[in-house]
């Protein structure tokens, strides 16, 4: 090893790992660190992570670290010379490269970045905990998804067919009613909302999602895959009363699911040939299935195609 900025981390020894606790254990000793002779580099132990680091990268800064190895306070050794840090040595190899070199890569998860964020806090590095206080509140403005909203049929068009990816369009524009809505018309309406919501923020890397407020039906979903339309489920119908029509709107959303998970196996060349899709498509009649369960069976189904063919994607479950 040679050079001030040399980090290594280690494998842990065999044997049990010694942590250290407001009483110190027998194999554990307090004192105040002078450094090894000879030597410029310091052996840590950090929660059961074993790290080499030099001297000089430790006190750079005005950090608790320095406090530990300039000797003002008492450090935690075992029989071999290790210095134990009772943290989480997870995120210590960014707290050293941020004191080397004063710039890290960030975790790409909000939840390490506020891991890693409470460790700088810890250590008190000032610089280190702003930086990731920063991208939290970047991450924190970002929108979510971004769901274009059709202004015109040329527009639709463009879009469509200009997407590589699958697309799920929902049409909805309650303003076209012309009679009155049956008594739960208005909350399947809504269901219908909520539930492309649920779907544009799960899965808007891998589909475009499209409103349409400017057709003709009431509710109705339209589905596409590489440039043409796969299917489309209209939620609306007519039905006669004692004396007038009236609206109904459905929630069929089981069968939303379905034309879902048809349109994810469009995602890549070549389309998926008609064995394929025969094979998403629902089971016959005769089946003993409600709604609901035919609904969260089609989900899973969809889940495990998401994770076989995308495992490295951070998306949750869709549905969920």
């Amino acid at each position: 090893m040679s050079g001030d900025s040399c980090l290594h981390q280690l494998q842990p020894q065999t044997g049990p790992i010694v942590s250290v606790s407001s009483v110190p254990c027998p194999k554990t000793k307090p004192c105040t660190y002078r450094g090894v002779s000879g030597s410029k580099y310091v052996q840590l132990n950090v929660g059961g992570n074993l790290y080499y680091s030099t001297l000089q990268v430790l006190t750079r800064q005005d950090t608790l670290l320095r406090s530990m190895f300039s000797g003002k306070m008492e450090v935690l050794t075992d029989k071999e010379g290790w210095i134990l840090i009772d943290r989480c040595g997870k995120h210590f190899g960014s707290i050293l490269s941020y004191l080397r070199d004063g710039l890290v890569t960030l975790p790409k998860s909000r939840q390490g970045i506020m891991e890693l964020q409470a460790e700088a806090k810890y250590y008190q590095i000032k610089g280190l905990i702003d930086l990731c206080q920063r991208a939290l509140q970047d991450n924190k403005e970002k929108a979510l998804c971004v769901i274009p909203v059709i202004t015109s049929p040329k527009e639709e068009e463009r879009l469509v067919q200009g997407c590589k990816r699958p697309v799920v369009k929902l049409l909805y524009n309650r303003g076209n009613n012309k009679y009155s809505y049956t008594s739960n018309s208005d909350d399947n309406l809504l269901k219908n909302i909520e539930l492309f919501e649920k779907l544009s923020l799960s899965y808007s890397g891998r589909v475009l999602f499209l409103k349409d407020v400017i057709g003709d039906e009431i509710c109705c979903w339209s589905f596409y895959g590489q440039g043409r339309k796969l299917a489309e489920v209209c939620c609306t119908s007519i039905v006669y009363a004692t004396e007038k029509k009236q609206t109904k709107v459905e929630f069929p959303e089981a069968r939303i699911y379905e034309e879902t998970l048809n349109a994810l196996l469009y995602e890549t060349l070549p389309v998926p040939d008609n064995s394929l899709l025969e094979a998403t498509r629902r089971r016959n009649n005769c089946c003993s299935h409600s709604e609901e369960e035919e609904a969260v069976e089609l989900r899973e189904r969809v889940r495990r195609i998401h994770i076989k063919r995308y495992s490295t994607y951070d998306d949750r479950p869709l549905g969920h």
